[in-house]
Formats: C-alpha cells, structure tokens, sequence
C-alpha cells in the first residue's frame, strides 16, 4: 500500500511540475492563462463503513485555468487589440469557432483581420447603407479608394450684425460692387464627379426692419443658373429675423431650409455654357440658413457644414474602444467597416483548450454569451495594446520548489518502505 501511495504522489507531483513548466515556458505568450493543477486523495470506502481506513494516496482531479487579467503594453499597431475585463476575441479557424485573449493582428491579402495564424476575428458586420447589421461575419476591410459624394445638405452658422447700414447702392446684390451688399461668406460644395465648387452668400441690409436680401454665387460666376426652391433663374432670397435675433425664415421667395439648385453641368462663363462632363446636373442640395442669427455683434462665421467630398484613398485603420473598427481616407472622412464581437460564458474554466492560445465552448462552459465590447459583462477594447501572459514567474518558481520537495518526499517514502520490507524479508 505504501508504494502505491507514493507511486500515486509521484505522479501528482510530476503533473504538478509539469503545469508549472508550461506556465514558464509561456510567461512571454500573448493572452496565455496559466494554470493550476488540483489534486484530490484517492480512499477506497466500503459499503460496511469506512473504519479507521488509511488513504490509497492522491490524483490528478483537475487542471484549472485561471483567467484573471494580464498587463497591458502598449504597442504601434493599431490592428493590436486587448480585452480591458470580461470576454474573448471570436475567432473563425476553418469551421471552428475558437476564442482568445490574444489580439495581435493584421490583414490578410483578401484584407481580413487574421491572427498569425490566419483565424479571423469575428464581429458584426455593416449593410449597404453603411450601418451595423447585427450579423456575426469574419471582418474585412475595403482599402478602395472612397468615391466621391455630391454635397445635398449645407448649414450656414453665422451672425449679421444687427447696426449695420442699409448698402450705398439699392436696386439688388451684385457681387462685383461691394456697394450693393454688406457681407459676405464662401463655402465649398461638390458635384457627383467630387468636384469642388465655390459657393459665396452676400447678405445686404433690406429697407424693411429686421429684414435681409441675399444672393448666391457659384464658382465666381454669374448666379443666372442658381434657382430657389424652384423659382425663377436668380439667387436672390429674403431672410427676416424677430426681435431676440433669432430667423423667421424668408419674407419673399425663401423658406427655411432652402432648396437651392445649382447647375454642375452647364455654368456660365462670358455669357457662354461651359460641361462639366459626367457630372449630375442639377447639382442639388438644402441650404440651411435656421441658425443664422441678427445680434449686434460683428459679422462672424461660426460653422460652414456641407455633407459632399471628393474621392480620397485609403489611409488607415482605427478600432475604438467599443469595438468600432473604422477606416480612414486621405480627405479626412471615415467610415465604419464593422464592429469587433466578444463573447463571455457562464462558466469560462470549463473551456476547452483547443491550442494557439484559444479555447472551445463545451457543454460544461455553457453557450457563447456574444455582444459589443462595453455591454453586459464584457470588457472594453484597447487598441495599440497588447495583453501580456498573467504568469507571476515569483509564484511558479516557489510552485517549482514545492512540487519538487514533494517529489523527494514521495521518492524518500518509496526508499524507505524498500528498506522496510527487505527487513522483513531477512527474518529468519
């Protein structure tokens, strides 16, 4: 029985080295969890009691993994990503559904964002429109240059002096004789084609109290190809505002927001209609003048917002902290490419190891809980961060020593019953 016992405890003490060798060796291993072997004591019970019974020794009962948090380090790439809390990367290898902690990535030649070893990371896809879908798919990223997009919405945010003077010059805004107008602003829209086109707005003190007169100029041109809301050939509006400063909206052949036309295709220069090839004719949008405002203070521009821009390329990735991963273009736009997808369970020790760092759902663990990075339980992303292995090196050597005392204690009891029973043999 002896041998047997100590047999038993030599093997508890070599898996107990072997668990701890593991964690070692994977101390610098990207999202690695260590581990922990548990042991329990072999007794043979008997269905006539127990009695003053003596142990049959110990077992391996379970291999624990511990998934407490690593450290985080910073890195420069910003496909990097670590879990700040709960929760798993979700992993496609082939058929398999794998997770992990480990979140150095990249993009692939078909431009997934794929470990080192070509699992890619699961999130919630976009429609066409651009917005989430809320379908899990493996994320890929689009490095297409950005097409351009027609301006159809522009908001002017300023303030036109409430003291100002009725123009020298009456009779209606031309733009090449500052006479006949008190302000002015430009703003830039574009056409389908991305093309920039110069818009200025003059404003000119009307007779009429509280009331202004303006005009619309494209391209330094004449404004004979701009119409309002679909009136007649001519820029040319009304904006009134009530007595705390605040617009009205037009007295005469505008309303609030403004329809306003402008031809892309033909544009009169000196009188003769130049093409703009391939470009959407009417160039359309909604001007916005709701925000304007008629205080006494100075002539001031405090927002000129317009929705077009022209074609740019591909610049770049960013992944935020909710798991919105968004790609960037050389014009400043950006757009959303999808949404990195975590997964939690109920019981996470339960996991299988399936190897690479990543781990398989069982019966046990219970179903992948999956959402965005921020809800429920889940934790939030990092980018530019790596999460280090949770190994504490000070706690798997002291670990080392004892499993290793533990070896020589259980050898030691092996040797003496050894010397035990030959002295029993030698009886004569």
């Amino acid at each position: 029985m002896s041998f047997n016992a100590a047999l038993s405890g030599l093997k508890s003490a070599s898996s107990d080295l072997d668990v701890v060798s593991n964690n070692v060796a994977n101390a610098s291993t990207t999202g690695f969890k260590k581990s922990r072997a548990e042991f329990s004591e072999v007794f043979s019970a008997s269905s006539l009691g127990s009695g003053s019974q003596i142990g049959s020794g110990s077992r391996l009962s379970n291999i624990s993994q511990q998934f407490a948090q690593g450290n985080l380090i910073n890195t420069d790439n910003p496909l990097d990503l670590a879990v700040n809390g709960d929760g798993f990367f979700r992993l496609h290898a082939g058929d398999t559904i794998v997770y992990s902690r480990s979140g150095a990535y990249s993009v692939d030649r078909e431009g997934y964002i794929v470990n080192n070893l070509g699992f890619q990371l699961s999130g919630f896809a976009t429609d066409v429109t651009g917005n989430l879908s809320g379908t899990l798919a493996p994320l890929q990223v689009d490095t297409a240059n950005l097409p351009p997009s027609a301006t159809t919405e522009a908001e002017l945010n300023l303030n036109i002096p409430a003291n100002d003077e009725v123009p020298p010059v009456a009779g209606g805004i031309v733009p090449t004789n500052s006479n006949t107008y008190n302000d002015a602003t430009s703003l830039t829209v574009y056409d389908s084609l991305g093309n920039p086109h110069n818009m200025t707005v003059y404003f000119a003190k009307d007779t009429v109290s509280n009331t202004w007169n303006y005009n619309l100029e494209l391209d330094g041109t004449s404004t004979n190809n701009v119409t309002i809301n679909g009136g007649a050939a001519g820029a040319a509006g009304q904006i009134s505002f009530d007595s705390n400063g605040l617009a009205l909206g037009g007295v005469a052949t505008s309303a609030i927001p403004i329809t306003v036309d402008l031809d892309g295709v033909e544009q009169e220069v000196s009188g003769n209609p130049t093409a703009v090839s391939g470009a959407t004719s009417p160039l359309s949008f909604d001007l916005d003048l709701s925000r304007l405002t008629q205080y006494g203070n100075p002539f001031s521009v405090n927002g000129l917002i317009q929705d077009g821009f022209a074609s740019a390329r591909f610049v770049g990735l960013d992944v935020e902290n909710n798991g919105m991963v968004v790609s960037r273009f050389s014009n400043g736009q950006s757009s959303i490419l999808g949404q990195v997808a975590l997964a939690n369970f109920s019981n996470p020790q339960a996991l299988e190891n399936f190897g690479e760092t990543s781990w398989t759902e069982t019966l046990t663990s219970g179903a992948a809980q999956v959402g965005a990075p921020g809800s429920a339980s889940l934790g939030l992303l990092s980018s530019g961060t790596l999460e280090e292995s949770n190994v504490d090196m000070t706690s798997e050597l002291v670990r080392m020593i004892t499993a290793q005392r533990n070896f020589q204690a259980n050898a030691q009891v092996i040797r003496t019953t050894d010397q035990v029973t030959q002295t029993i043999i030698n009886i004569r």
